[in-house]
């Protein structure tokens, strides 16, 4: 059995606009190799956590680790280099609209390395290839279908080869198919590239199918309530919200992980 390794630790964290407190009193891990989940109602802070995360939203207390260093008490260039090693899949996919899908993933690359531009061509082709778009490098975002456009993002993100990648509600506004698909590509990139991934999502389908760690926020009591294996919490759990949510207040829990 593998040994588990912490890659990021949440301690003691509230999180608040001034003096209105989102969520209060967080403390998980996320270990290296997991698809954690992020899951609540909503208003929770789902998205507010992940900002966290990601360097826009500081904590009104407490702290967020990665590998030990935290990140809101690090100076300027370690914040900056704990970034460059994380990879972001806004909900939108957040694509360049005057630019190419090429021309998109080419940024980071084109910003933070000194790689000539035939070599930056190559990996920006390995990047889209990796996520179903070979071919379409000349295609802008408004040519391609919805899924296409969250697969390009994915591609975007993955441009530096991050040890995380953070992705904020990736199955929001596709069909049930496309996401699907979605989740398959998020699980082959795990098992490919070895990243820690982090998910907001309320899609069960996506809940279950891709993650083996998770956190359950409540907006009412305004903390967490449940944390680990979403199968384990459905299966297990004896808090009524956790169950309500997990089955979206059907009753029996019989085949809902299926």
């Amino acid at each position: 059995m593998t040994e588990t390794q912490a890659h990021i630790v949440v301690e003691d964290l509230t999180m608040a606009y001034g003096d209105f407190v989102i969520q209060r009193d967080l403390d998980f891990t996320i270990n290296r190799g997991d698809i954690f989940i992020i899951m609540g109602g909503s208003g929770c802070g789902k998205s507010t956590l992940l900002r966290h995360f990601i360097g826009l939203k500081s904590p009104a207390r407490g702290r967020v680790l990665y590998e030990g260093v935290s990140f809101w008490e690090a100076d300027h260039e370690t914040q900056e280099n704990l970034m460059r090693r994380m990879g972001v899949l806004y909900q939108s996919g957040a694509l360049w609209s005057s630019m190419t899908l090429a021309e998109n993933v080419a940024l980071a690359l084109q910003e933070y390395t000194t790689l000539n531009p035939g070599d930056i061509r190559e990996i920006v082709s390995l990047k889209l290839a990796l996520v179903g778009l070979a071919g379409f490098e000349d295609f802008y975002p408004s040519e391609i279908s919805g899924g296409m456009r969250k697969r390009a993002g994915l591609a975007r993100a993955m441009a530096l080869d991050p040890e995380i990648l953070f992705f904020d509600e990736p199955s929001a506004g596709l069909d049930p198919i496309s996401a699907k698909l979605l989740d398959d590509l998020i699980l082959e990139i795990r098992e490919s590239l070895g990243a820690t991934i982090v998910v907001v999502t309320h899609e069960l389908a996506s809940i279950f199918d891709i993650g083996n760690n998770s956190v359950f926020l409540d907006p009412e009591t305004k903390t967490m309530i449940a944390v680990g294996d979403p199968k384990r919490l459905l299966a297990e759990s004896e808090d009524p919200r956790v169950v309500r949510f997990l089955t979206r207040g059907k009753d029996g829990r019989e085949g809902q992980a299926a």
